[in-house]
């Protein structure tokens, strides 16, 4: 029989716990919905106090380094110099209480990543990093704004916060990773789901080599119309010269929710 002068087992059980104090319970699987939200508000109440207001998404390889073998020590040098310029150029040094646009976004790990990071930070800007948690662990680049310094559980999440602000999308040589959100990314221009925002591969002799994009023109598998979504320039000077002409400051108020 219970001792009714001792609550002691009932004020430890876990079902007295308050929900939001209750770690097994938020991590359980009915729970997956709230995480998901609670990822996307976190990231969105920051960049919203920070008042970002558009982005340029930059993707690359993280195994690229900067003493790497020459072609990759190219494209490192060649990201740093884009974010610079369009950190510096495109309006992320905004002044106290004006809105951050064109702000460098990264997945936040190094290779192309850091480097892209590592020229806004070289120019004084602010610049993003949505990092992502993985089995070996990803250790955050040290030029993100440490307060844009983000980690997510969901890819999904993740793509979306890199997707909904951006002004345009910059890729670099890179793997399986940077193959997914490149192709992320058309699909959502190809389909309509995403702003008209252009996407611009650096060093077109990789991406030709790469990827045979007339195949999919020729077999009927895309339309040329599908291929004038994509973009080619030789370095990074030449990514941010074309992109200076077509970046202005974004018209879509965040708060309308992801493209």
């Amino acid at each position: 029989m219970s001792d009714p002068s001792d609550n002691a087992a009932r004020r430890e059980s876990t079902a007295y716990r308050l929900p939001a104090t209750d770690s097994s319970f938020l991590l359980g699987d009915s729970m997956r919905g709230v995480r998901f939200l609670l990822e996307f508000a976190k990231a969105d109440e920051t960049l919203r106090a920070w008042n970002i207001h558009s982005t340029i998404v930059v993707f690359g390889s993280a195994r690229i380094a900067e003493d790497g073998p020459l072609d990759h020590a190219r494209w490192y040098a060649q990201a740093r110099r884009f974010a610079e310029r369009a950190s510096r150029e495109g309006g992320a040094l905004a002044g106290e209480g004006a809105p951050h646009e064109n702000v460098i976004a990264t997945g936040g790990g190094p290779g192309i990543m850091a480097a892209a990071n590592r020229g806004a930070d070289d120019v004084g800007a602010p610049s993003i990093g949505f990092n992502i948690s993985l089995p070996l662990e990803q250790e955050p680049n040290p030029w993100t704004t440490p307060e844009l310094t983000f980690r997510f559980h969901y890819f999904a999440m993740r793509k979306m916060h890199l997707a909904m602000r951006a002004n345009a999308l910059v890729v670099f040589p890179g793997g399986f990773g940077t193959l997914d959100e490149l192709f992320e990314i058309l699909t959502l221009r190809q389909t309509g789901k995403m702003r008209p925002v252009p996407v611009i591969l650096v060093d077109p002799s990789f991406w030709t080599d790469l990827i045979r994009f007339d195949v999919l023109v020729a077999h009927g598998l895309v339309s040329q119309a599908d291929l004038d979504l994509i973009r080619f320039a030789a370095d990074g000077d030449d990514a941010w010269n074309q992109l200076s002409a077509l970046v202005t400051p974004s018209a879509i108020d965040p708060a309308q929710g992801p493209p």
